[in-house]
């Protein structure tokens, strides 16, 4: 790893944005941003979705050309004319979906494009040696090279992703929601890897939608809002009422929607009895009244995301039941799920839940596309009126429902999820990691339709691996760990530190809180 140069050292500026401008036809997504990013520092950029972030990533990392405004890197005006002329400068983008090739071993994809050449045959000991030599600076030596990436857990693919941008000498890394698929000790190993980097003189612009991440990993943070700076270079300790304020244009704080008064009472509209699912989760029961929001806690791989996919019938359980109004459902069998008012909101809503090349009319009336036909042809006015009535009810940006889905921002796209399954006649909402990727003020008004629903007697099922989330939002929190539930309570008689300690295994708590 190359050391920084002294003027560098110094203290003057990497890397320098002023009056950066970047339009596309009908949006201008970058209007004037600035940003300075100092050698050996973690700088935060942080706005909600749509604020212009991915745009500027794309811009550092020479996949856009700005329009307008100058760029320095380490004190000259530069214009990237593509990503490799970036990545040869030294920086270095780790995208939230990892541009990795999954079927292709470790070793290549860290060195891919640089690999050791003789005779232009590659030398594949020197490339494997040098891909050890790289993981072993970050700590991660033990990661077989010759393994294909893709049978790597995410944790160990994010590892394999910055092995390769420090392979390429990088000088700057940007990393784009590192933390959105690691658990929690991963997530402390990932930040001891960037202080590593940031005593070794590389600069990290970190970008992320956890405020809590920032007062622990960064520097200073910068805040952009509807492509415009906001606020450059302030001290991490920021207090998080100014930053939401900077980012929203508006005091907006972590603050649920009230519970109601009394807990909801009635028959059980969802009953699950010892279902189990082999290597999954084993003997779960629960249970959800109408108008009652149930959360589940626990760490990525705990069983959690195949729980909720099994009570919607897009997994086959191995053993127990799952009724609805007393009515058994089919195990394996969606439609019986949605037939019976159950509805999910799937963890990876672009792979699982969205068509991103479609409108977002058509996405939203994929559940009720019936309703919207005459002989098998959809009216499309129809459809485009019911998607503009769920538009309005949960604040959707734009309004244009005509957009492809792959044009708005992560809290939109989930609003067009949960949207879809408000045309049916849902009973019982199934959430999983509802917000994840979702700015701060998206995150609000899903929490106002999440208990909106509840209040108009909806059951929600939810996972969440934000702790404060569940415990916010929830009326009951069932705790998750190793495929088992080992805690229930109402979410008032929990706290943060005992549903961590559950979770981690620190202490094991059995039984269920009167």
């Amino acid at each position: 790893m190359t050391e920084p140069d002294a003027a560098l050292s110094a203290g003057a500026p990497l890397l320098e944005l002023h009056g950066v401008v970047k339009t596309f036809p009908g949006v201008r997504a970058l209007d004037g941003v600035d940003l300075t990013v100092r050698p050996g520092e973690v700088h935060c950029l942080l706005g909600q979705n749509g604020a212009g972030k991915s745009t500027l990533i794309k811009v550092l990392s020479g996949v856009h050309r700005p329009d307008a405004g100058r760029l320095t890197w380490q004190g000259r005006p530069v214009s990237f004319p593509g990503p490799q002329a970036a990545m040869r400068a030294g920086i270095a983008t780790i995208y939230q979906e990892l541009d990795l090739v999954p079927d292709m071993p470790v070793a290549d994809n860290i060195l891919l494009g640089q690999e050791p050449r003789t005779a232009g045959f590659v030398r594949r000991g020197s490339m494997r040696a040098q891909a050890r030599e790289v993981l072993e600076r970050l700590g991660h030596g033990a990661i077989p090279v010759t393994r294909p990436v893709g049978r790597l857990p995410a944790a160990a693919q994010q590892i394999v992703s910055m092995a390769r941008a420090l392979s390429r000498q990088a000088k700057l890394l940007i990393m784009d929601e590192p933390s959105a698929v690691l658990a929690h000790d991963e997530v402390d190993n990932l930040f001891r890897i960037i202080r590593e980097l940031r005593g070794q003189g590389i600069a990290v612009i970190y970008i992320s939608h956890r405020l809590e991440e920032i007062r622990e990993i960064c520097d200073r943070v910068t805040v952009l809002k509807d492509g415009r700076t906001t606020a450059a270079g302030l001290p991490a300790t920021t207090p998080t009422k100014e930053l939401v304020g900077l980012m929203t244009g508006r005091t907006l704080e972590y603050v649920f929607p009230p519970r109601p008064a009394e807990a909801p009472t009635g028959d059980e509209l969802l009953r699950v009895e010892n279902l189990s699912r082999t290597g999954e989760f084993s003997d779960v029961s629960l249970s959800v009244r109408p108008g009652e929001i149930v959360g589940i806690a626990g760490l990525v791989g705990s069983g959690r995301s195949e729980l909720l996919e099994t009570v919607f019938g897009a997994r086959r359980s191995h053993a127990g039941r799952v009724t609805v109004d007393g009515r058994r459902l089919r195990p394996g069998s969606v439609g019986d799920a949605v037939r019976a008012g159950l509805g999910l909101a799937p963890e990876e809503r672009k792979s699982q839940a969205l068509l991103l090349g479609e409108p977002v009319q058509r996405n939203i009336g994929l559940a009720t596309l019936s309703r919207h036909a005459t002989a098998g042809f959809v009216r499309n006015s129809a459809e485009r009126a019911a998607a503009l009535g769920v538009a309005d009810r949960l604040e959707l940006r734009p309004r244009e429902v005509e957009r492809r889905v792959r044009t708005l921002s992560g809290g939109n796209q989930q609003k067009v999820v949960v949207g879809r399954w408000l045309l049916g006649n849902t009973r019982l909402l199934l959430l999983d990691e509802p917000t994840r990727g979702v700015d701060v003020g998206a995150r609000a008004e899903l929490y106002r339709v999440i208990r909106e629903l509840a209040a108009d007697g909806v059951g929600v099922l939810l996972v969440s691996s934000e702790v404060p989330e569940v415990l916010g939002l929830a009326d009951r929190v069932l705790v998750m760990r190793e495929g088992r539930i080992v805690r229930e309570g109402r979410a008032e008689e929990l706290d943060e530190h005992m549903v961590l300690d559950l979770v981690m295994a620190g202490s094991l708590l059995e039984g269920t809180i009167e």
